[in-house]
């Protein structure tokens, strides 16, 4: 992955989960398993996952891809469609997603 101050150009998306009640430990160890994958994408220049400290329920997602055919493989990968989709978003009391570009 590229250096943060390095990136300048690339699809930047943002999510923020709420997550239910009783899923937080759940839901935290589904994205600990997550987020190394993720990383290693080809066209992932960047990935974070942040957890509120006050609201430990709900979580910050800053990603950058290389651009959108990056994003849309993402995914698709099978770690995405089997922890994400099939096994955090059902706990998921709210989910949104923003997409931005580097000005």
């Amino acid at each position: 992955m590229a250096d943060l101050h390095a990136i300048h150009d690339g699809l930047v998306v943002t999510a923020f989960w709420q997550v239910n009640p009783g899923e937080v430990e759940e839901v935290g160890g589904i994205l600990r398993e997550f987020l190394p994958q993720a990383q290693r994408e080809p066209g992932v220049q960047a990935f974070q996952i942040h957890q509120s400290l006050t609201e430990p329920e709900k979580f910050f997602f800053y990603e950058v891809f290389r651009d959108e055919a990056a994003f849309a493989a993402h995914q698709q990968t099978e770690h995405f469609k089997t922890l994400i989709a099939g096994r955090a978003v059902p706990k998921l009391a709210k989910r949104e997603r923003t997409q931005h570009r580097f000005v």
